[in-house]
């Protein structure tokens, strides 16, 4: 296997965060239901939840950092590295970092019991949301391409619905084959899927003509989404059962909403915090002023003390946006630019001549070493 951080894709000095929205963002990619046509997904996908799993352990990751693979085969409690047996597997380990809050990413956990039928695939699509649909959630209403149950048959893909089904005489229904071997050690039970009846149970005599016996059908659904406040850009939502029908009666997949965030005219997100750059006046800075200033809400007024410097932080509390799984809401944080014209009347540079004669207008010593969320978090303080 390739170096664990190289797999996904960060440095040696990578975070935690860093580390938990790299795998994020490789597991989204490579998930074998977004690539049905690259049997390489699925193998990709693996091999990012190893390098995860390690990595977002510090003990498994120092012991990986100074002894490589080899190391964590000898450590106790060190990596699992054929411990994923599928793709349920790594998301009952996993889910919770794709969004918790909303329901497990995938379907996760294993299947226990043999089901009628064969699941339908997921289906995923794109939300793209506003900062303002955003800072308190919203109810979307989304069109998808998906299939759906056949009405005729009622999903079980034989003419004239289930009267038209029997059971499978090979399998008296069970779905499955059943074969003893006799060996040294005494007999063997193997189970295997009835070739028959394709583990179904239930044999069609005559298909249904609408759906040619798959039970389902092409089609459009309006599905309404409650999207809660505060999602933010690569997260899913996902929504059980509202993926593609089962064929022959076998339970639906999943729709999974990816969140695309839209990039806003005014405002930078950090978080559940807003920035907005605003520009102000020489005069305005020096002697004080009053300015509008648009909010996600409309507009508001805020106050420039006398003497305002430039990168001076103002906080709007409670104008930000919503967060997840809590009441509270971001503020909106001002940023202070002084504005310098760049044409001059005559009048103009001698008023400023005369300002620049003044002791008052020398500068004083800057603290502009101080980085800008340095002084976010001193708006905080």
């Amino acid at each position: 296997m390739s170096n664990y951080y190289d797999i996904l894709g960060v440095s040696q000095s990578a975070s935690s965060e860093e580390i938990k929205k790299a795998y994020r963002k490789k597991a989204l990619e490579n998930h074998p239901d977004r690539n049905p046509d690259d049997k390489g997904a699925e193998a990709r996908f693996k091999e990012a939840a190893v390098a995860y799993e390690v990595l977002s352990d510090q003990k498994k990751r120092d012991i990986y950092d100074r002894y490589g693979e080899a190391g964590l085969k000898g450590a106790s409690g060190g990596g699992r590295q054929q411990g994923f047996n599928n793709v349920n597997d790594i998301f009952s380990t996993f889910g919770d970092i794709f969004g918790g809050g909303f329901d497990d990413f995938f379907s996760g956990g294993r299947q226990q019991t043999r089901e009628r039928g064969q699941r339908g695939a997921n289906v995923v699509h794109s939300l793209d949301l506003t900062l303002e649909e955003i800072a308190d959630g919203i109810e979307k209403r989304v069109h998808i391409r998906r299939l759906t149950t056949c009405d005729t048959c009622e999903g079980t893909g034989a003419k004239g619905g289930s009267k038209n089904l029997k059971q499978c005489s090979d399998c008296n229904g069970s779905g499955e084959e059943r074969m003893v071997r006799n060996t040294p050690l005494g007999q063997m039970v193997s189970v295997s899927v009835c070739r028959r009846c394709q583990g179904q149970g239930m044999i069609i005599e005559e298909q249904c003509p609408e759906c040619r016996g798959q039970g389902r059908l092409d089609g459009e659904s309006s599905i309404k989404i409650k999207v809660p406040a505060g999602v933010e850009d690569g997260m899913v939502v996902n929504l059980r059962g509202q993926g593609h029908a089962g064929a022959r009666g076998g339970r639906s997949g999943d729709l999974h909403i990816e969140i695309r965030e839209k990039a806003h005219e005014h405002f930078i997100r950090n978080g559940s915090d807003l920035i907005y750059n605003l520009e102000i006046s020489f005069p305005d800075a020096a002697l004080g002023s009053e300015i509008e200033v648009p909010t996600l809400g409309g507009r508001a007024i805020v106050k420039i003390d006398p003497g305002t410097q430039s990168d001076k932080v103002l906080r709007m509390k409670g104008k930000g946006l919503g967060e997840l799984r809590t009441s509270r809401k971001g503020d909106q944080l001002i940023r202070i630019h002084i504005w310098t014209p760049d044409t001059l009347t005559d009048t103009d540079k001698k008023l400023l001549e005369q300002l620049k004669e003044s002791p008052t207008f020398t500068p004083k010593e800057s603290d502009s070493k101080k980085s800008f969320f340095s002084k976010v978090k001193g708006a905080f303080g």
